[in-house]
């Protein structure tokens, strides 16, 4: 399938707006361009949200909690995308909103220190102790009024997903945060650049191959750091055990074939996987709320999956 009109029509905005690519910018430029996305977003679903302050290694991490008017089923511990470089809370609110509302989950957003200045593992350990400090507190949290033992998932998009990843290796290490799902979309789970989707020049899009280089520069400069599972995940040897996951991956994108790779270990391992390749899409695709139709059958998928899976933890 071709890419949808849509998209392209937005990539040719982009074009011609754009003063440079990604991967020819400094971190702060990245920054500062990735956050001009977040002004042509639709606000999202109406739903309560409150600002949460995430204690890590005495400073704080910023975090917003989104509580649909229902009564939240679960919790969803989201981590943002963009290449553990840039993008934050204000960027991704919109999407998180639609996923709490449509899903009927309560969502806390967390806005991981982010690379250069923090690089692997330093992104990882932050996401562990958020979903560590989110679990423990989950019957305090303000505003949301949640059970003790309301149901823990995690999840992400793109470098987020990655983390989300690496969560749920840590947990079935530790054993002290037990989860009952993740949500993964367009996950980065491998350090190689040369799958054919990373260099089919169709998918040379909002993210392309010289990007993603660009990030995992900044986020895990040597092989040593990026050999390790906890940043390339698919070289994990044993996903077993692993929680049951929502996978999304977009036709058009670089990172497909090893999101893809990434479902299929899950389900040789055990792990119950319900994926869905969204065709005509791009990279990037589910979080452009009111700008791309794809993103609302995107979300589609991912709430009623989330409503099943729920739905059977609960049981």
């Amino acid at each position: 399938m071709s890419l949808a009109a849509e998209t392209r029509a937005f990539m040719d905005k982009l074009a011609a707006a754009a003063s440079k690519p990604r991967h020819l910018m400094t971190p702060d430029e990245a920054r500062t361009a990735f956050a001009r996305i977040g002004t042509i977003l639709s606000a999202g679903a109406e739903c309560a949200s409150v600002a949460l302050e995430i204690p890590v290694d005495g400073s704080t991490l910023r975090a917003r909690l989104f509580v649909p008017d229902e009564r939240p089923q679960a919790l969803l511990v989201y981590f943002h995308g963009g290449g553990w470089v840039v993008g934050g809370v204000d960027e991704f609110t919109p999407l998180c909103r639609e996923i709490a509302v449509g899903a009927g989950v309560a969502v806390a957003l967390v806005e991981y220190r982010k690379a250069p200045e923090h690089p692997f593992p330093g992104p990882v350990h932050d996401a562990w102790q958020a979903t560590q400090w989110l679990a423990a507190q989950r019957a305090a949290l303000p505003g949301a009024e949640l059970p003790a033992d309301l149901p823990m998932l995690v999840g992400g998009d793109s470098a987020g997903a990655n983390l989300a990843i690496a969560v749920t290796l840590l947990a079935r290490r530790e054993r002290t945060v037990p989860l009952a799902g993740q949500l993964l979309v367009y996950p980065v789970t491998d350090c190689v650049f040369d799958r054919p989707s990373y260099v089919a020049p169709e998918n040379q899009l909002l993210t392309t191959r010289d990007a993603m280089a660009w990030y995992w520069t900044h986020y895990a400069p040597t092989d040593a750091t990026r050999q390790s599972s906890l940043a390339s995940p698919l070289r994990e040897a044993d996903l077993s055990g692993l929680p049951e996951a929502i996978v999304v991956t977009a036709e058009h994108d670089v990172l497909r074939d090893e999101g893809e790779a990434y479902a299929q270990r899950l389900e040789q391992a055990g792990v119950p996987v319900h994926h869905l390749r969204a065709q005509g899409q791009m990279h990037g695709f589910l979080m452009m709320i009111g700008v791309l139709p794809g993103s609302r059958s995107g979300l589609r998928f991912i709430c009623e999956r989330l409503r099943r899976l729920v739905a059977r933890s609960s049981r």
